[in-house]
């Protein structure tokens, strides 16, 4: 795998300002949110397993060109995995920068809260059911990593959660946490409209 390893003016200098510390907690926090292992990682940047381990805990800084490689075997920037490229610790998305989705014909509709920036270890959405509307289908599941947990809030109406063949009735004001990486989707069997939040958070599954 070949990794550019030239980098933006003003970045050696974001970089250094970096402790080894945060660096490999960044690191780690990314690797075990992709589901990868050390040895995943490894055969991915082309960054021995036991450099990785040391980055990890913070024992050594590793250089840009290490730092390069671990970005790109995560699918990112340098800047991203630094997150040279954030003003800060606080991340704002406005009403208008929203994303949008969902499936008019199954009468599902929903509104992404959160930042879409990579690392984000939870995600907060808005969805709103027709009557008669589902999230999801039998050929469109849900699709959440490995280990993450879902929490649901029941906005408006009622609706319905089918988690791995069972079905759970929550009507408005009702709060739900389940394993998200099993089959599941919501139903609004009512004559009304209904509207949900739902968080997702990474690796939080109970063992």
């Amino acid at each position: 795998m070949t990794v550019a390893t030239k980098t933006p003016e003003g970045q050696n200098h974001g970089y250094a300002a970096l402790s080894s510390a945060v660096i490999g907690a960044r690191v780690k926090a990314l690797r075990e949110a992709a589901g990868l292992s050390l040895r995943d990682l490894s055969e991915r940047s082309g960054v021995s397993a036991p450099m990785l381990s040391q980055v990890e805990r913070g024992e050594t800084s590793p250089t840009l060109t290490v730092a390069a490689r671990i970005a790109s075997g995560l699918e990112l920037r340098l800047s991203q995995l630094l997150r040279l490229d954030e003003s800060g610790a606080v991340t704002v998305v406005r009403a208008g920068q929203r994303q949008h989705g969902g499936n008019k014909r199954r009468g599902h509709g929903f509104d992404v809260l959160t930042s879409a920036q990579p690392g984000q270890r939870a995600e907060l959405s808005r969805h709103t059911l027709a009557p008669g509307g589902a999230t999801g289908a039998a050929d469109d599941p849900p699709m959440h990593e490995p280990g993450s947990r879902e929490t649901a809030l029941v906005e408006r109406g009622s609706v319905v959660l089918v988690c791995d063949g069972q079905r759970h009735e929550l009507t408005e004001g009702d709060c739900v946490t389940f394993d998200a990486d099993l089959p599941h989707h919501f139903e609004n069997p009512t004559a009304a409209d209904a509207a949900f939040l739902a968080v997702v958070s990474a690796g939080l599954r109970r063992s």
